[in-house]
């Protein structure tokens, strides 16, 4: 069955069980812009400044948007109020399901507003030790930089990930009925950017 199918049928079946589509359930608004690195130019100590730059991305990191893919459990999470994932699912050995049900079989490579379905030709969970769920954003920010808890990154790729990686990216397209995350992607790159230049300093 190819893709066309699969969501004109998984459509039908949330219409013949009346279950509501993400765009009954909530009304999206426009995110909002995120400061520009140069706006925090005024805050002479370099720490502090570092500080607030990260401060000002983690809008994003914590948007549901983020937080949704980086659950502290084994199941995603979904919608504005981190509800879990329904139907049930699983993260499986690798973050893209188990091996009888992959994220694949219904996130397909694009989001299909129809059934209300976000997608991605990488649909998946971040790994497990990189939960950001119920955490501060101390916490993420201390996790982040550590290589054993970002997937291995030096800072230089963790800035390339959050910049221009395409699933990131979906966070500022993730389809009707859902909030995107702040600003945009490449707010988020200049921010990261010269938080890195100020000696990625965390908040306290």
């Amino acid at each position: 069955m190819n893709s066309t199918n699969r969501m004109g049928l998984l459509a039908a079946l949330i219409a013949a069980l009346g279950l509501p589509l993400l765009t009954e359930v909530y009304s999206a608004e426009p995110s909002a812009a995120l400061a520009a690195p140069q706006s925090f130019d005024g805050i002479s100590d370099t720490a502090a400044r570092s500080a607030a730059l990260f401060t000002e991305a983690g809008k994003v990191l914590t948007s549901p948007r983020c937080v949704n893919c980086h659950p502290a459990g084994d199941r995603p999470l979904q919608g504005e109020t981190h509800r879990l994932h329904q139907p049930p699912v699983a993260r499986g050995p690798d973050g893209f399901g188990t091996p009888s049900l992959r994220c694949g079989s219904c996130h397909q490579g694009a989001n299909f507003d129809a059934a209300g379905m976000p997608g991605h030709a990488h649909w998946h969970l971040a790994p497990r030790e990189m939960a950001w769920q119920d955490k501060t954003l101390p916490e993420i920010c201390a996790q982040i930089k550590d290589p054993a808890r970002n997937g291995g990154r030096t800072l230089q790729q963790l800035l390339t990930h959050m910049a221009t990686d395409t699933l990131v990216g979906w966070a500022w397209a993730p389809g009707v009925g859902r909030q995107p995350a702040p600003g945009t992607q490449q707010e988020l790159g200049a921010l990261i950017k010269a938080w890195i230049e100020t000696g990625a300093s965390c908040p306290s």
